[in-house]
Formats: C-alpha cells, structure tokens, sequence
C-alpha cells in the first residue's frame, strides 16, 4: 500500500476510512447520534483514512499491534471493540491471547490481567470457549535453557553484562528473571512466531515511552528475525492515534538508523 496522496479528495478519504471501519467493525450507523460527531470524523479519517492506508501492514498486524497497544495503555474498552475487530479480520483467537499474555513481562500480571479479561468477555461473547488449547512448550526444569536459547541469539549476553555489577544474589537472578520469564515462559510459546513476538514488543515498548534504550535492540531483533526497516517504522506508525506524535515519533527515531 502506498502513502495517501495529499490532494486526494475529501470524499476519496471519507470513503476508504469508510471501508476500513466496516472491515474492522461491521457496517456503521451513519444516521446515529455521536454527542461529538466532529472529533469523531476526525478520528476515522486519521486512523482509518490515513494510517491504514500508510505503510505495508495488513489487517491481521495493524489489529495484533493495536490491541497491544491498548493493552499497554489500559484503554479497556477500546481493547474489547478492536479485539472483536481483530477476530473479524482472521486474527486467531489463540494470537489474540498470546499477544497479551506476551506483554506481562514488560507491564506487569495487574495490567495483564486486566487486558487478558477484557479479551475473554469478547471470547464468551461470540460463543468462543474457554479456556483456549494450551500453546507452553516449557517446564519448570527447562525455562532458563529454553528462555536462553531464544535470547542469546538476538541479544546476546548484554543484559548480564550490565547487571553484574549489582550486589549479590541481585547480580545472577535479575538477569536469571528475565532469561526464564520472559524468554522462557513467554517466547517461547506457540501461537505467535518469534518474529511476531519481537514486533509486537517493539511496540509495547514504543508505547510505554521512556525505554530508548530498550527499542534499539529490539528493533534489530525485529530485523534478525525478517522484518524490513520499513514494516518496522509501519508498526510504529500504526501506534501513532493511539500513544500520540511524542512517543510515536521519539521511537522511529530510535530505529530509523539500524
């Protein structure tokens, strides 16, 4: 897909957001009443008019980052209308779930949890049951071995590194932590592929804001693992109506230069 043009006519615009929203959410009520109808033509034009006609992304991934995005921000009723508009697109209910079990690591299990039951009511609500087919690969003999074969890969030994100079036992079990959690409970799952998991982070990061440090390597995991420099700025910029031009912009910048 390609940016859109500029001069394009109003009507042009109206209408491809207007095809983009019944995709995602069904047909729109168009004689319904809107308490602010204006903010709201807005809305549809940035985020279905011209964000999603930006970039190479298709449905499936646009719906995946902005439910992770939602998660992140805790917006949970916007999380449940795009978690049904993600379902309506072909994302899988099993992706759906390990796209916010995937962000506990970096949010915490309250906010996890608040985003995990937001979508189960979408789940029960199509008559989708629960609880989904188990997608742990691990156990708890294997979690570090695991965890650090998905780790070491892509980021090597430079988490322990910068840990080490931490008191003792702080020094061996922060990075021990994340190798096992993160690493091992969480990536290496099913229903999500390594890739998917990278990208997605990618943006829970770039929404969380304050974690510059963070988006460089994981922008060139992104890259390791298939993702072109432009599906990656993509992703970023589908998080941009949802976490603001600052945030958005200030982690673009953080991997325009990879």
């Amino acid at each position: 897909m390609t940016a859109p043009d500029p001069q394009q006519a109003p009507s042009s615009r109206r209408d491809q957001a207007e095809a983009v929203y019944e995709r995602l959410f069904g047909p729109r009520d168009r004689n319904a009443p809107e308490d602010d109808p204006e903010l709201m033509e807005i809305l549809r034009g940035f985020i279905f008019g011209d964000v999603f006609g930006t970039g190479v992304l298709d449905d499936r991934a646009r719906e995946l980052i902005t439910v992770t995005v939602l998660a992140c921000l805790q917006t949970l009723p916007q999380l449940g209308a795009h978690a049904a508009a993600a379902l309506r697109v072909g994302v899988t209910p099993v992706e759906l779930r390990e796209a916010m079990y995937q962000l506990a690591p970096f949010i915490g299990f309250p906010r996890t949890l608040n985003a995990v039951g937001t979508v189960n009511s979408v789940f029960r609500a199509q008559g989708i049951p629960l609880p989904l087919p188990e997608e742990r690969t691990v156990g708890h003999g294997d979690r570090y071995q695991r965890g650090l074969a998905q780790q070491e890969p892509l980021y090597g030994t430079e988490i322990k590194d910068d840990l080490a100079d931490l008191p003792d036992p702080f020094n061996e079990a922060l990075p021990r932590f994340l190798t096992e959690f993160c690493f091992g409970d969480f990536y290496t799952r099913g229903g999500l592929t390594l890739a998917q998991r990278e990208l997605l982070v990618l943006c829970a990061l770039a929404t969380l804001g304050d974690t510059s440090a963070q988006l460089g390597p994981h922008g060139r995991a992104c890259m390791e693992l298939g993702y072109s420099k432009t599906q990656i700025i993509a992703a970023l910029v589908q998080c941009f109506p949802y976490v603001g031009f600052p945030r958005a912009v200030a982690a673009i910048r953080a991997v325009r230069h990879l």
